[in-house]
């Protein structure tokens, strides 16, 4: 069986973390035929800002005993309306149906979920895809500099060296309310 595991990321392997999870990202950025940044994205404060967050739980995901990815999630265990902030696959681990395993994962992981959220620039469509047709969310919000976040949690628009200059969508999947059944 290929089960899916969740291993805590302790304050130790942080770093190891965000090397891997930043290596993940600047793919979509070269796959834009960009150029990478010179600066890690995302940052290392964005992280890191995530990952010491009260409500913040980081783990490195595992199939079948193998390393394959990561995430971090924000849980609010009063509201039940949970963030996916960060989620990657390893590259060498793409493109074989492991990210959907991983979502699916995560939601038995969290069954008292009630709302999901999360967010990608407009560049990565792969992401868009993977969201909204493979895991069932919503797009809630486009954020850009005609309409800013108004939380503040994307970051500057007006630097175009991550992608954000072209906006940011922020997902919404609804959970099936097991408590209110419809009749």
């Amino acid at each position: 069986m290929n089960e899916i595991t969740f291993e805590p990321v302790i304050e130790l392997a942080l770093d190891e973390f965000k090397k891997r999870l930043q290596t993940a990202f600047s793919l979509a950025i070269i796959a834009m035929n960009e150029k990478a940044s010179d600066e890690p994205i995302p940052s290392d404060q964005d992280i890191e800002r995530n990952y010491y967050n009260k409500e913040a739980e980081t783990y490195n995901v595992y199939k079948s005993g193998q390393r394959v990815g990561g995430i971090i999630v924000s849980i609010n265990h009063l509201s039940n309306h949970n963030h996916l902030d960060f989620f990657f696959i390893d590259p060498e681990h793409h493109s074989k149906g492991i990210g959907f395993e991983v979502w699916r994962a995560i939601e038995e992981k969290y069954p008292e979920t009630e709302i999901w959220q999360t967010g990608t620039p407009y560049f990565e469509k792969r992401n868009i895809h993977f969201y909204v047709n493979k895991c069932g969310f919503q797009i809630n919000a486009f954020f850009c500099e005609h309409h800013p976040d108004p939380h503040g949690q994307q970051e500057d628009l007006s630097d175009n060296s991550d992608g954000f200059d072209d906006g940011f969508f922020n997902f919404i999947k609804i959970m099936k309310n097991k408590t209110h059944k419809a009749d």
